[in-house]
């Protein structure tokens, strides 16, 4: 199942798993999912693919399950710009630690927690571990004016 996932459908929708979402939104209270559709979004207000979340201004408490592709970087940029305006932004992202976007827009810009073992993403009715660790990114405010 994992290849069928992950390597071969092509998909940047995966699902947040719902347990991994709600401990973080019993801390956060998210009112903004900045990066889904109707069939993923964890948040009652989302910005889909057409209204392009990396275009619109985020606010508030917001959460992050960004599409791992090429353009992850222009989330990740985005949610750190997004909380030196004073959102606050948690993201589920790939921990990709040698990358330049995790050292510009990471790296003592942010709290940052590895996850245990491998995330179980959801595609439609199937799940399946990512193929990579994964790291909670937690921009503030408050931590964003540190750099």
């Amino acid at each position: 199942m994992n290849e069928v996932l992950f390597a071969s459908s092509g998909s940047t929708d995966y699902e947040t798993p719902p347990e991994l979402f709600q401990k973080y939104d019993a801390i956060y209270h998210f009112s903004l999912d900045v990066c889904a559709n109707r069939a993923n979004t964890k948040c009652r207000r989302f910005y889909s693919p057409k209204q392009d979340g990396l275009t619109q201004p985020w606010s508030g408490a917001c959460w992050m399950n960004p599409p791992y592709g090429r353009d992850v970087e222009a989330w990740i940029k985005k949610a750190y710009e997004s909380a030196k305006a004073g959102a606050t932004v948690v993201a589920l992202l790939p921990a990709r630690t040698d990358t330049a976007w995790f050292h510009e827009f990471v790296y003592n810009k942010a709290m940052v927690e590895f996850l245990r073992g491998r995330v179980r993403f959801i595609l439609g009715d199937k799940s399946g571990p990512a193929t990579f660790p994964s790291m909670i990114v937690i921009w503030t405010p408050r931590w964003s004016e540190r750099s």
